[in-house]
This record gives structure tokens, sequence and C-alpha cells, in this order.
């Protein structure tokens, strides 16, 4: 088993920054067979829209089996595999992080990776279907080769994936909140923790960065995610810790290095207190 989990990105097969392939051409690419690709992780979003057939594939340690019409989100950093297709048709779409506007990535990051796969009725499954065709026709290189070609084109892939976002979100039905500054703030704390969780892990100096106290931040997330700062500090550390665990080989304390701990003692310890579970007895477990 490699000591690292592979993380792909798109520069070696786009120029531009996204792809846009159906999915019976993306199974036969090279760069990106979904099945041959393994373990491993992607820089990018990708938004996976299964029109017809099967596809079962693991995400952060679940087994997700769909049939179409179904779609689906994985956010950069999950750790992916895809395990089976069968007669699997329709779209995937991957974009770099830096591309996708913030209201899409606040509302899917704000999951913290707990949505699941999304089921389409027949007259969705088309709307899709049509956006997808429509794109997908746009992205050839005369389009892309001009500022106005590309300006349309990423407009359309904007519909796209917000097309996405719109469902999830009306299926996900939240509890509704105004858009107060605490709720904002929990956002932008939420998706600041992903970015920054290996080198940053008190709640104070994330309160810092966002130029607030600690009691405001500690007192704005507990009462729009019920949870307090550090615990969604630590959830990240914990996923992250349950990854290299699983995929890779690393000792403990080469994972708590990895994952800013210099005592990986403490990270023993903190890891078994929020799991009930000493780390190599959950690999060991988990493996079977």
């Amino acid at each position: 088993m490699r000591q690292n989990i592979p993380t792909y990105n798109l520069n070696s097969v786009s120029q531009h920054g996204f792809i846009v392939e159906k999915m019976t051409e993306h199974t036969n690419n090279p760069h990106y067979n979904i099945v041959d690709k393994g373990i491993h992780r992607d820089s990018h979003y990708i938004f996976m829209f299964l029109q017809t057939g099967y596809a079962k594939m693991m995400i952060d340690f679940k087994i997700m089996e769909v049939e179409g019409p179904h779609i689906h989100c994985l956010l950069p950093g999950q750790v992916h595999q895809a395990l089976l297709t069968n007669n699997a048709c329709g779209w995937f779409v991957a974009v770099n992080a830096d591309l996708v506007p913030d209201f899409i990535r606040i509302a899917f990051e704000e999951s913290m990776g707990d949505h699941n796969p999304l089921a389409l009725d027949k007259n969705c499954n088309e709307k899709f279907n049509t956006y997808a065709q429509l794109l997908y026709s746009s992205c050839t290189e005369e389009m892309l080769s001009t500022k106005e070609g590309f300006f349309v084109v990423k407009s359309l892939l904007n519909a796209y994936i917000g097309m996405f976002t719109l469902y999830f979100l009306n299926e996900s039905k939240p509890e509704k909140h105004k858009q107060n500054r605490a709720l904002e703030l929990t956002r932008k704390f939420r998706i600041l923790v992903r970015k920054e969780f290996r080198n940053i892990k008190s709640p104070s100096s994330y309160a810092k960065i966002l130029n607030i106290s600690p009691g405001y931040l500690t007192e704005a997330v507990s009462r729009t995610t019920g949870k307090s700062a550090l615990y969604w500090i630590q959830q990240e550390i914990l996923i992250e810790a349950k990854r290299l665990l699983f995929f890779t080989n690393c000792t403990v304390k080469e994972i708590a290095y990895q994952l800013g701990y210099n005592d990986h003692t403490y990270f023993s310890r903190l890891f078994s207190r929020s799991e009930e579970i000493s780390p190599l007895s959950f690999r060991k477990k988990i493996r079977k």
C-alpha cells in the first residue's frame, strides 16, 4: 500500500480549468478512467450526472450504489474510488475550485461532505440532459480560444453546476435562517477550517483571522450548527486521520506530523477520546 493518497488535478488534461465529457467517453479516457484510477482524491470539484445505468463508488469509507437518473457532487479532498459501472451513461464535469462561484462552494462545503446522491424525476432528468448537451456542444476550441467565447462557455458551466446546487438545496430543505452575520460568519469559518486545519487548531486563531472575538465565534457557530467551533476543527482533523489510517501504511507518528502535531501521543489521545478507539485499533478494525 502507498505511503500517501494520490491527488489528481486538471492541469495535465485541461488548460481551461475544467472538462466536460459524456460519461461513456469518460470511462474510456486514459487520463480519467473512473475505475482504473483506484483510491485517490482530486483537487477539483466533480459534478456527476448518471442519466442511465448503474454505478458503485466508495467515498470516504461509505459505499454508494446508484441507478440513473442521479446527480452527485464530489468535493476537493474527498477520498474516493469508482468500484463498478454497468451500462453507465451520463455526464461528467470537473471544475477547478477557483472557477466555482462562491455560493456553490459554500452550499456544498457547508454540508461537510455528508450529502448523498440525489435521484431525479423524468422532468429533471431531461432538464439536466438538455443543459449538459448545450454545455458539451459549446466546449469547442473555437469557442474557448476567444475571450467572448470563453465567457459564454463559462456562463453555461455556471448555470449547469448552479442547477446541481439548487436541486441539492431544495432536497435537503435546511432550516431557514435569516441571512444574518452569525450565519455568514459560520460559513466563512467552516470553509477556512477545511483549508487550514493542519496548521491552525484553536478557535481563537480562526477568530483572529476573521477579525472577531473568540467568544463571538463560539456563539455564532454554536447557534447556527448546534456544535462548537472546536468540534468542527476536530472533525476535519479526524476524517483526514481516518483516511490516512485506512488508505496508507503511514505510522501513527507520521500521520500526526502530516496533520500538524509534533507530539504524536497527544494526537493519539485526541483520536482515542473522540472515536473511543485507538488509531491502530481503528486501522485494524476498518480494514477487516
